[in-house]
């Protein structure tokens, strides 16, 4: 899996590489998919979810530029694959869940895989996580037609939100914000298909000044 879906396909970054060696992708997985827990593609976890094709899980991991001295928020755990990935490469992982019982799985799996840098909480996505913020990274699982302004908030001076975003023509691209004092820049990534991200507070269309006039995103 290493070797032809994320090294042979452009992923270099020795961390992520060795991060997904390591980690039992088949653990987060509810019934025994044998190899087809490797193979390259998604897969389905119910509830209309599913857990992302180990090359984006590669890509979005190698995007988020990690040291392993950060602080990480993921908006939607999903399987918990992605987090226990981000928890070998990163100081801290705090996760969203908005089902309650992909929680319930997702943190099942991370204790059973000893990740104790894990911290998954059930509620709104969008919301994020204020009483653990600010985070140096916040990375989205799911495909927002607006940015949350609640996230661009819980960034640290200096951080970046990194994830899916849907386009006016139905398509969406992976896009970084990164935060720069009360202002974020944005760049344009590689295009994508993630399933959509529910949410029921205000946010920020790409482009949008935000209301309380602190925050933009250009």
């Amino acid at each position: 899996m290493v070797r032809e879906q994320l090294y042979d396909r452009g992923v270099r970054d020795s961390r992520v590489l060795e991060a997904m060696l390591l980690v039992p992708r088949h653990i987060f997985l509810d019934h025994d998919a044998g190899s087809e827990a490797y193979a390259d593609h998604s897969f389905p976890i119910g509830f209309a979810q599913t857990m992302s094709q180990p090359h984006m899980v590669g890509y979005l991991c190698e995007e988020l530029r990690l040291t392993g001295r950060e602080r990480v928020l993921e908006i939607g755990t999903g399987s918990g694959y992605q987090a226990a990935v981000l928890a070998t490469l990163a100081e801290e992982v705090c996760t969203v869940e908005r089902v309650p019982m992909l929680a319930e799985r997702a943190l099942r799996a991370l204790q059973n895989g000893l990740f104790p840098n894990v911290a998954v909480r059930t509620g709104d996505g969008a919301q994020g996580w204020e009483e653990k913020a600010p985070f140096d990274r916040v990375l989205l699982t799911a495909a927002a037609s607006q940015v949350p302004r609640s996230l661009l908030m819980q960034l640290k001076d200096g951080g970046f939100l990194l994830g899916p975003v849907e386009k006016e023509d139905g398509t969406q691209r992976i896009v970084r914000l990164t935060r720069q004092g009360t202002t974020f820049s944005v760049e344009r990534l590689r295009e994508c298909s993630f399933v959509p991200l529910v949410r029921d507070i205000p946010s920020v269309r790409m482009g949008e000044t935000v209301s309380h006039g602190e925050t933009h995103v250009r």
